[in-house]
């Protein structure tokens, strides 16, 4: 176990290393995510080979989804200026492809292991997420994932993901777990649909799945939906038309967040006949590429706040969320046990009264048992069956502890919503109810004065880097040398804290 600790321990080296020279705030973010690690997995909710900070993706993520055809390739070369994906009508590539910067002047396609291994990467462990739900294709990762590297500059500190062609009836159910994920992890997400089929059954299906699936989530503005290829309704000049349609479809499925585009590739846009037309959509495709790529480059700041965010509420999910639960086991688990053993105790009396009232056994109020002169007389026989009642009666109550922490587990765990969790969620059910623990104890093993206070410590240096990062990229007050007054500092450390618990993506929670 303390190998798969070590080996943990490395990984977050590395990943510390590596924000020092990017982002140093973040840097010290991974060792307050140590200081949860150690707190969680005093709890038993995490074992020595898990870490909290190995659940979201370090790296700003971008993930591009869309129907089959859509340009996606397309975009992500003329974005990298960099001949990476291959294009084409048809389906080119059938699987997901997580795009990074290389050093390297050439670019590089890894399996898909590289990605399941390493926690710096995002869909580390994916494989036991499509193990969950596709049995038997958690071992075959390398036929749903694969790394590509890049050495296009644009690239450096993103991450991209090029999905496969969305095609929802065709999917398999693990295709569609790996989609759901990289939703949640993404800091943006671009859906890309195609002008020349705008009302094709695999755009209702990609309507289905990508949009009326997101519409209510609370990070719903990171979801950016483009029109691509519209040069095609140029001879007809009907491009507001075409993207009043589809906006109108978008509307139909509950789309009332998020942003809409209409672009084209200028490189293999059709002829336009008439140069009106053609410096309108030209003057729509440069608005258009340009506010998507702001977006991109904001997704940088974004992320730092979104780790920052991250920190805070799995602090705040530990002590509002595991440990209260653990509290109510433990009460409730206490209850039952007390209830059951009592009502025993209570049944046994009642059977040995009337069973010595009906043999004749009391004398007023003096009880005469045939037996106990010689059980008294004889030390062997008074110790033999002393050990034989504290073993049965130990036997008895150990049984019944086990008994009621399985029933108390099952409804406790009944409420927890994300099944990832389950595991946990039952490793610290069961290290607050080994054997050894006594019923009385009030708190949850491993939490006590001196945890919670670490854990307010975690909270409250997740608020000062919030700051930190204000100072870096705000100045409300004007002032040249950028300093925020601690009024000021109170105020946005708090408005963005609001901000960021709808805009956080998947944190752990239950």
């Amino acid at each position: 176990m303390m190998f798969k600790e070590n080996k943990i321990n490395q990984r977050l080296k590395k990943l510390e290393q590596h924000l020092k020279q990017e982002n140093p705030i973040l840097s010290e973010v991974v060792q307050n995510f140590r200081e949860l690690d150690r707190i969680s997995r005093r709890l038993g909710f995490l074992q020595r080979e898990e870490s909290h900070a190995t659940r979201t993706p370090w790296w700003p993520l971008i993930s591009i989804l869309g129907i089959y055809s859509a340009g996606k390739s397309t975009f992500i070369n003329n974005f990298l200026q960099y001949d990476l994906q291959a294009v084409g009508i048809q389906a080119v590539d059938d699987k997901f492809s997580v795009i990074c910067f290389t050093n390297d002047n050439k670019e590089r396609v890894l399996p898909g292991l590289a990605l399941d291994a390493d926690p710096r990467f995002p869909l580390y462990k994916i494989s036991q997420a499509i193990e969950e739900v596709a049995a038997g294709q958690g071992e075959h990762i390398d036929a749903y994932l694969q790394l590509k590297t890049c050495p296009s500059e644009i690239l450096r500190g993103k991450i991209l993901i090029d999905s496969p062609g969305f095609d929802a009836d065709a999917q398999r159910t693990s295709t569609l777990r790996i989609t759901d994920h990289i939703i949640d992890l993404s800091d943006l997400v671009l859906v890309f649909f195609d002008a020349r089929h705008p009302e094709t059954g695999s755009m209702r299906d990609t309507l289905e799945h990508l949009v009326k699936t997101t519409v209510n989530r609370r990070d719903s503005n990171k979801f950016l939906y483009i029109l691509n290829q519209i040069d095609v309704t140029a001879n007809e000049d009907n491009l507001e038309e075409v993207f009043a349609a589809w906006q109108r479809a978008l509307a139909q499925y509950g789309l009332t967040a998020g942003s809409s585009y209409a672009i084209y590739n200028e490189n293999s846009a059709i002829p336009f006949e008439n140069e009106n037309v053609r410096a309108r959509f030209e003057g729509k495709r440069a608005a258009d590429f340009s506010a998507i790529y702001r977006r991109i480059e904001q997704v940088s700041v974004e992320r730092a706040y979104r780790i920052v965010g991250m920190l805070e509420q799995t602090a705040q999910m530990l002590r509002q969320d595991v440990v209260s639960r653990l509290q109510r086991f433990i009460e409730r688990w206490r209850r039952k046990v007390l209830w059951v053993e009592g009502s025993i105790l209570a049944g046994l009396a009642a059977a040995f009264l009337a069973l010595t009232v009906w043999g004749g056994y009391w004398e007023g109020i003096s009880l005469k048992l045939p037996f106990w002169d010689l059980v008294a007389r004889n030390i062997y026989i008074k110790y033999g069956l002393l050990a034989i009642l504290i073993a049965v009666a130990g036997y008895v109550h150990f049984s019944i502890r086990s008994w009621a922490a399985r029933k108390v587990t099952k409804k406790l765990l009944a409420e927890i919503k994300d099944p990832d969790l389950l595991p946990n969620h039952r490793r610290a059910l069961r290290k607050s109810s080994r054997w050894w623990r006594s019923l009385f104890l009030p708190n949850p093993a491993g939490w006590g004065r001196r945890t919670s206070a670490r854990m307010e410590k975690v909270v409250d240096d997740s608020n000062a880097y919030i700051q930190k990062l204000n100072d870096e990229y705000t100045n409300p007050s004007g002032e040249e040398n950028g300093e925020l007054s601690s009024e000021e500092q109170a105020m946005e450390a708090s408005r963005l804290r609001d901000t960021l618990r709808g805009n956080t993506g998947p944190c752990i929670s239950s």
